[in-house]
Parts: structure tokens; C-alpha cells; sequence
């Protein structure tokens, strides 16, 4: 076995009482795609940001190509041939993508910016996805997918030596995924050592020839994957057996009917739609990339506007314009992109538990009690079991498992009437998504409408009672789930098979 390429020594590592890593070891070798395994704030990412210089440091050592390095910005870090893809997108919307990949390295001539060489080398980076990306496209007109892969795009930008990619597959489709993954074995092939994070353990067997497993911040073994069982993976991540992926369901489904759409429709986007919600039930709504799944369900919250169709919440006619107007019908949604929409991320527990519900907490002037936030917050970290030292803690330097739970601790305490999860379990370890899978059949036995986007079919499957399957804007069926087979949702959402063939031909 060839000697180490990277060695990390006795990393150690705080964030305002809490203890993100303690005495860390990890090596890595070239050509090699190693996995870091733990639940969400297990110290993985914190690991690898201490490495590229987003972190420092507060022990321990760093030996790369056999020199004691300490980077002081990611920048440096690229520089020196590691990059890392991380697992919330970081590109500047507003740019086109060629300006995002080479974005502070800009080509030159003539002391301008040689913008035809940029597009070009642009061009060559993304046609070894072989997707559909222009250069010249603006960032924050693409699909999170596509995205996701510019991020990807932009890292091997670098003449890397090692990729850290940070849950890198969490927005792509499987063709996408195989598109990676044949640029992984092209990168191992010429040397380069990848850290490879993610939870998505059949990804895993594809393309992982070492595991490193963490918990609570420190490291717990090694392995060479072929030798370790998926089973005891998930014992060595969360200290325990996990003998079931999703809980046994509680909720009883009634006749009642909570929420009713009739022929919501956004002309251009998705074609009209009718379904309805009842009371305990989970309903998901499924699909490719492409579906329009979260475009339906920014329009049912006004952050979009509908078209056409009408809304019941409880029986009673909502008009929803605007995302002021979903929250006072008592609908909350809770979007895939929890940074951008669902938390403020400098901002404290306390505060973003509170955000959406001024009201509660205020006095007929207006004035805030920071006494009412503090209780409030303290209920639902208890409630939601987020791992935090105090309600005061800054919400971007929770996990992600944990932000997840402060976003739904906000809804929860606005008293929402029907909540529309967008990938509620994206990014999220085992551990903490069975007990995300708990709260929302917790929500639907209290009588909350849940309406679950997912991209995962076992998810859809363990969870919902019904499925709506989507493709480019139609619904294509609407099955129940303890009669189908992820085989039959995957006919639907491709077009092989439709439900609603007359509804088509009457648009």
C-alpha cells in the first residue's frame, strides 16, 4: 500500500462550547476514494473545512505531499491542488456560469478579461458532464441540479491533487450520478484522491475503496469498504442498531379533508392539477428533475403565482398571493434549500424559531419579549432533540440535520394547519432522518396536513400513504402506496405509463 498523500493529526476543533471534532486522525492515499461516514454533526465536513482553511485548528497537525501545511483561505487551498465541493451551493446567481467556474482567476488579455477563452475552457469543463449548460447561462436561472453540477464543474477547474466532495449527488438525477461517477473513475485513474461524503450508502458500494466512520466528533475506525457490512456501518455511526429505516406509522388515516386543490395551474410551468389532503395522512408528491414538484409547491405558498384553480384549507376558499397570505391560511412550507429559504443562518435559534410568528411573541406595541423567544426556543429544541449548547447558538454553525429541525421548529411553532416538506431528509444522516421520519407522522397523528416532495423512492414508499407522480408539469398518477412498487412510480414519472392520458389531450 503506498504511503499517505494527506495525514491529518490530533485535529481539534470548537465552536462556541460546542465540540465539533476531538483528536481526529485521518489519512488518505492517492488514487483512492475514501468515504467519511457519521451522522449529521459527527465533525466530517468540519474535518475537511479545517483542511482547506475555512476553519482553523485549535490542535493538532497537517502533512500533505509530505510537508506540515495550515491554508489560510480555501483559495490557497485550491491553489495547492485541493478543492472541495460543498454540500450547500455557494456560486454567485447573478453570473453566468463561466464567471462562476473561474470566478477571482479570470483569463486576461490585455489587461481585460479574455471572456471568449473563459467560455471556451468552460465549455470543455462541462462537456465532460455531458449536460445541458451553457457557459453564457446565469446561475440562478438553472435547476439546483445543474448547479450543483456548475460547483462541480468549477472544482476540477484546479489541477487537483484531492476533491472533497460534500454530499455531491444530493440534487442529481441518476443519470447524473452515473455521469459523476465515470468522472470519478477518470480522476482515480490519474492519481487524484477523493474524499467522498454522503449518505447515500448504494452510492457508496459503487465507488468507495476506504471508509473512515465518525461519531460525535471523533473518529471511531477504519475499514477497507469490502470489508465492513452496510449494518454495521449505521451501528458504528450512531452507537446503536438501526433494525428499521422508517418507523412504523401511527398516524390513522381519516375521511377528514384538510387541504383541496381544484385545477391549480401556473401557465407555462405545470398543468392544471387536482388532488386533496386528508387528515393523517402523508401525502408525497414525486418525480424526475424536471417534474415542477417544488414549483407547485412555491405557488400553493405564494411565493410563486398561480394561474388558475382555487384552494381549501379545512373547507373554507384561501386566496394565496403571496407567502403572507399561505401563512395566514396556516400553510407552511419548508424548502429544499434551507440556507437560502428556510433559516437565517446568522442569526440565533431563538430568533428563527420566533421569525414567522412575530405576533406570538410580541406586545400589542410591537415590543419583542426576548423572555416569550427564549421559551419558545428552548420547547422546540427540547421537542426536536436539536444538538445545541444554548438557544442563543448561531443557526450556520449547526448541522444540517440540525438546521432542518430548527426550519420545522419554526412552522411548528406558527401552529401551521397543512406543512409542505421539499425534500425534507436531503443532506441528512440515517440517525437523524428517522427521526425527522418520526416527526412527520408525529405531525400528521396531531392532525397536520403533510405533503412530502421526494426524490428518494424507498422514502416515498415508507412514508406516504398516497404518491402523486409528476413529469414536466402533469401529474401523471396518483397511487396509493401501499399498492405500488418504486418500478411503477418510475413508468409514471418517466411517461412510459400515464394515468391521466385524456387530461393531456384536453390542454
Amino acid at each position: 500500500m503506498c504511503s499517505p498523500i494527506l495525514t491529518m493529526s490530533g485535529i481539534s476543533k470548537a465552536f462556541t462550547g460546542v465540540q465539533a471534532l476531538k483528536d481526529v486522525n485521518f489519512q488518505l492515499r492517492a488514487g483512492e476514494v475514501h468515504a467519511l461516514m457519521g451522522e449529521n454533526g459527527a465533525g466530517k465536513s468540519t474535518l475537511m473545512k479545517v483542511l482547506i482553511g475555512v476553519h482553523k485548528a485549535d490542535e493538532g497537525h497537517i502533512t500533505y505531499q509530505g510537508n506540515s501545511i495550515e491554508y489560510s483561505s480555501v483559495l490557497d487551498a485550491q491553489k495547492a491542488g485541493i478543492s472541495m465541493i460543498f454540500q450547500e451551493l455557494n456560486l454567485i446567481p447573478h453570473l453566468s456560469v463561466a464567471e462562476n467556474i473561474f470566478f477571482a482567476r479570470e483569463p486576461l488579455k490585455h489587461g481585460l478579461v479574455d471572456y471568449k477563452t473563459m467560455r471556451h475552457e468552460a465549455s470543455k469543463l462541462l462537456d465532460m458532464f455531458d449536460i445541458d449548460v451553457k457557459p453564457t447561462d446565469i446561475v440562478n436561472t438553472l435547476s439546483v441540479a445543474k448547479q450543483q453540477m456548475v460547483e462541480i464543474a468549477k472544482s476540477l477547474s484546479f489541477d487537483v491533487e484531492i476533491l472533497i466532495m460534500d454530499e455531491p449527488t444530493s440534487a442529481l438525477t441518476d443519470k447524473e450520478i452515473d455521469a459523476l461517477f465515470v468522472l470519478v473513475e477518470k480522476l482515480k485513474s490519474r492519481g487524484v484522491a477523493i474524499v467522498y461524503i454522503s449518505h447515500r450508502m448504494d452510492e457508496l458500494k459503487r465507488i468507495c475503496d476506504h471508509i473512515t466512520i465518525f461519531r460525535d466528533g471523533q473518529y471511531v475506525s477504519n475499514h477497507r469498504f469490502n470489508e465492513i457490512s452496510m449494518d454495521d456501518i449505521i451501528a458504528k455511526m450512531v452507537g446503536r442498531t438501526l433494525d428499521n429505516h422508517f418507523p412504523e406509522k401511527k398516524a390513522a388515516v381519516t375521511d377528514e379533508m384538510i387541504l383541496s386543490a381544484m385545477n391549480v395551474t401556473r401557465f407555462g410551468v405545470f398543468k392544471p392539477l387536482n388532488f386533496d389532503l386528508r387528515k393523517g395522512e402523508i401525502l408525497a408528491i414525486t418525480g424526475l428533475v424536471g417534474a415542477k414538484r417544488t414549483e407547485l409547491a412555491r405557488a400553493l405558498f405564494g411565493a410563486d403565482r398561480l394561474s388558475d384553480g382555487e384552494l381549501f384549507v379545512h373547507g373554507e376558499k384561501k386566496t394565496i398571493k403571496t407567502p403572507s397570505d399561505a401563512i395566514k391560511a396556516g400553510v407552511a412550507y419548508l424548502s429544499e434549500d434551507r440556507k437560502l429559504n428556510g433559516v437565517a443562518v446568522k442569526m440565533s435559534i431563538r430568533e428563527n424559531t420566533t421569525m414567522a410568528s412575530m405576533d406570538k411573541v410580541s406586545s400589542r406595541l410591537g415590543i419583542i419579549s426576548t423572555k416569550s423567544e427564549t421559551e419558545a426556543a428552548k420547547q422546540y429544541i427540547d421537542k426536536m432533540a436539536i444538538k445545541t449548547p444554548t438557544v442563543e447558538q448561531i443557526v450556520g454553525n449547526l448541522s444540517g440535520g440540525n438546521q432542518q429541525k430548527v426550519v420545522i421548529g419554526k412552522w411548528l411553532f406558527r401552529d401551521a394547519k397543512v406543512m409542505i416538506f421539499d425534500e425534507p431528509t436531503r443532506g441528512i444522516d440515517v440517525g437523524a432522518k428517522y427521526a425527522i421520519y418520526e416527526l412527520l407522522d408525529e405531525l400528521a397523528c396531531q392532525g397536520v396536513g403533510v405533503i412530502m416532495i421526494s426524490s428518494e423512492l424507498p422514502e416515498v414508499l415508507g412514508m406516504s400513504d398516497r404518491v402523486i407522480v409528476m413529469k414536466e408539469g402533469e401529474m401523471t398518477a396518483m397511487l396509493n402506496t401501499a399498492d405500488t412498487s418504486q418500478e411503477e412510480i418510475m413508468q409514471y414519472a418517466t411517461g412510459v405509463k400515464n394515468m391521466f392520458p385524456l387530461l393531456e389531450e384536453a390542454i
